[in-house]
């Protein structure tokens, strides 16, 4: 890596996961947009065709109209290769397949228990955190023996349990968590100032915004753009919306279908506790009781989200497949269109190419004073020239205190099961998961099943 000026050059970039057909995609479309950086991007993927077929991709956009940086593409089979005295290294994996998933999300709907997303929290978000934690504790070594001093962006879920596990085995590690499910509370806020005080093109970056809570749980506890304190917007709106929800659930086409919401479930939360719950309502369901949101479909449907089935993820990965096919040879054209993401924006602030502050996930340094130090938390920091500081957040206010705390116990309690190779510990935190809600002989014998269905990637909890 080289400083040129306000350029940096020979940038080397491991992309752990980079046969991926989305993430991947996304990130080298971003990249392409600034024009103050440049270097190679190293594919490692244990499917290593689809990292070739990316490499092929990725080294075509160089020469689409509207590219700006032009940035090399090179598929590796070995993490080594990948990582050696990589600048940054950029985690985006599945753990499993979408079968494994399947079991995760549907499974429990025989007893019961019903999941929006299940990548995150609940049964299913537990179980495929076992298939997760060893892979990260696997790319935690390495990144320790090729690239200790790299910048590591993780994308995986669950997010907090991937980003603690890096710090549990490689405790220097420079890692942290991105999620943009704050960035569409921002949204949602310009939103509510501009119909509610007439203020037109409000920017979700001009709202600012204080985070608290855990990744897919995150609260909001101050909100403010220019002279205005947005909560009393908010309070207006969340009135105002509460019953209707905001916007309309679609049902136009398939995707939309299952990933819309009306925002009640936010609103909700926000009218019983009094801070702003800032994730998508299909990820807050799931970090409560499951009578609240998740009793069943009709319960789902009255509160205007919905439950996204893995066959809908499993058709949609065929639709990715045919047009990696399609980019690959050359029949259709790469699209060159900005995600909205913020990770080459964390990387060039890294860099010194701008400074930022944003939400990430990181270790509780005493920003959030009233959490565990080193739990995984998500909370503003300040990203410069090689430096990554927290923000100092303040307690968790006490009316969401006893959600918040119980999340983050349950999930230390998890990582800490797996890394030991303890499904009991596993299953203790699996048990007092609040839409869990089952004698306890019956949550074990879900548990069990579950278990065997994704055996295949457990065999390190066995032998």
């Amino acid at each position: 890596m080289k400083y040129c000026g306000n350029r940096v050059e020979d940038i080397k970039i491991a992309y752990i996961g980079g046969g991926s057909r989305g993430w991947a995609w996304g990130f080298m479309s971003d990249l392409a947009a600034v024009e103050d950086m440049c270097g190679t991007v190293y594919l490692y993927d244990i499917d290593n065709e689809a990292s070739s077929k990316n490499e092929k991709i990725g080294n075509e956009i160089k020469n689409l109209e509207g590219c700006k940086s032009p940035w090399n593409y090179k598929a590796v089979e070995e993490i080594g290769e990948a990582l050696k005295d990589a600048d940054f290294v950029v985690i985006s994996i599945l753990p499993g397949t979408f079968d494994e998933m399947e079991s995760d999300v549907h499974l429990p709907e025989k007893y019961g228990i019903y999941q929006s997303v299940g990548d995150t929290a609940g049964a299913g978000g537990i179980i495929r955190a076992l298939r997760t934690i060893p892979m990260f504790e696997e790319i935690a070594k390495n990144i320790k023996e090729y690239c200790p001093k790299a910048w590591v962006i993780n994308y995986t879920n669950p997010m907090t349990m991937c980003v603690k596990t890096l710090y549990r085995v490689f405790p220097n590690i420079r890692a942290f968590g991105c999620c943009h499910e704050v960035f569409g509370t921002q949204k949602l806020l310009a939103s509510a100032i501009e119909e509610l005080r007439g203020i037109e093109k409000v920017n979700r970056e001009d709202v600012k915004v204080n985070v608290v809570g855990v990744n897919h749980f995150t609260w909001l506890t101050k909100a403010q753009y220019r002279d205005i304190d947005v909560f009393p917007v908010y309070r207006e709106f969340a009135e105002k919306y509460k019953e209707t929800g905001y916007g309309k659930k679609s049902d136009e086409n398939w995707m939309n279908r299952f990933f819309s919401s009306t925002e009640k479930v936010k609103i909700d939360l926000f009218l019983r506790y009094g801070s702003i719950a800032a994730a998508g309502d299909r990820h807050l369901a799931e970090f409560c009781p499951g009578s609240w949101y998740l009793k069943d479909n009709d319960t789902v449907e009255s509160w205007g989200f919905a439950l996204t089935p893995v066959s809908w993820r499993k058709e949609d990965l065929k639709k990715r497949l045919e047009k990696s096919e399609r980019l690959y040879t050359g029949e259709e054209v790469f699209e060159l269109k900005e995600t909205g993401e913020e990770g080459v924006q964390q990387i060039r602030a890294l860099l010194g190419l701008r400074d930022l502050v944003t939400n990430v996930n990181i270790p509780n340094y005493g920003q959030i004073p009233n959490l565990p130090l080193g739990a995984v938390v998500e909370t503003n920091a300040c990203f410069r020239a090689n430096s990554l500081t927290p923000v100092f957040a303040g307690n968790i206010p006490d009316a969401i205190y006893p959600l918040i705390s119980r999340v983050c116990g349950e999930q230390e309690m998890v990582v800490e099961g797996a890394l030991k190779r303890d499904l009991d510990r596993v299953f203790n935190a699996f048990v007092t998961d609040p839409n869990v809600n089952l004698p306890i002989n019956t949550a074990r014998q879900m548990f069990n099943e579950m278990i065997e269905n994704t055996k295949k990637y457990l065999n390190m909890y066995f032998s």
